[in-house]
């Protein structure tokens, strides 16, 4: 049986949703994040040596890794869908969007949260002009832009069929579902990026998606 393994708050929550439309027989165990550093607890090495989440195991098979879980679930119980044909051009656009979600534009987010938390560490009070100074200069001149660029960008995948990888929905999709609820939850792109709206929304409907939000551990981004 499929054990997922489901950090509070994380990117497993994608996979929990993904299990749920496929349908699959699974359990869930959970982890909730330390209350001081909102790190993983230490419980989840004793799975894999990083305290990775999500994971999974499978009999004594571990895989970590959300592209490389949501593969191994398709593959293996997709029955066909979920994931183009490999002679179709469909199929390498979900290849790409498989990579870029975790490969590009979740490094630009990464950067901004780190960012913003050094603007609002605890400094003496005539050193913060400089900390949120220092801060400014990289989110001005290279974060800031490179989202606002990704935007577009993935706001136009979108114009065809509300899908990343063809005219139905594919892994691709399950991928892409954490950075774009990550950055619809931080501001409204309902005018500036109606398409990626749409997504969030439409997938946050599905029957399946909520199952997942029932099984799963407080969801910020829900």
């Amino acid at each position: 049986m499929i054990t997922l393994h489901y950090l509070e708050n994380s990117r497993a929550q994608r996979i929990l949703w993904l299990l749920e439309e496929l349908e699959v027989e699974y359990e869930v165990k959970h982890y909730k994040r330390d209350s001081v550093t909102n790190l993983a607890p230490k419980e989840l090495k004793e799975i894999h040596p990083l305290g990775k989440s999500p994971v999974i195991t499978d009999g004594d098979r571990v895989v970590a890794e959300s592209a490389v879980i949501t593969d191994y679930l398709i593959d293996k119980f997709g029955q066909g869908k979920l994931k183009p044909a490999y002679e179709s051009n469909d199929y390498w656009k979900y290849q790409d969007k498989m990579h870029y979600a975790e490969g590009t534009i979740m490094s630009f987010l990464i950067l901004s949260m780190l960012f913003n938390k050094i603007k609002e560490t605890p400094v003496p009070f005539f050193i913060k002009p400089i900390v949120k100074a220092i801060a400014n200069k990289p989110m001005e001149s290279y974060v800031t832009p490179n989202i606002n660029s990704n935007l577009d960008y993935l706001n136009e995948e979108l114009a065809d069929t509300g899908w990343f990888a063809g005219k139905e929905m594919t892994g691709a999709d399950f991928m892409m579902s954490f950075p774009l609820e990550a950055m619809t939850s931080k501001a409204d792109l309902s005018k500036s990026h109606p398409n990626i709206v749409k997504f969030v929304n439409k997938i946050h409907a599905l029957p399946s998606y909520k199952r997942a939000l029932e099984k799963g551990l407080p969801y910020q981004f829900s």
